[in-house]
């Protein structure tokens, strides 16, 4: 499969966007007190799960956008 530089460059800004915005929550989340008391309480740990699971997507998301735009630079092969 070919992806366009407009898709490519869609997705590696998401992934870009989910490491600017996720770890500015998390903070948020960290600060509030609800977070903990005697130890991290189920409203800190659903947020954080929230947030690793979004890195994690946002991280393989962006990968894709990369790999197709290293990809869109390579010319293509009249074999293929």
């Amino acid at each position: 499969m070919v992806l366009s530089k407009r898709s490519s460059w869609f997705l590696v800004l998401f992934g870009v966007w989910s490491w600017i915005i996720w770890p500015t929550f998390l903070k948020n989340i960290w600060a509030d007190p609800r977070s903990f008391d005697d130890g991290a309480q189920p409203f800190f740990l659903v947020h954080l799960v929230l947030v690793v699971v979004s890195l994690v997507l946002g991280t393989a998301i962006g990968a894709l956008g990369v790999r197709g735009l290293r990809g869109s630079a390579r010319p293509v092969r009249a074999d293929r």
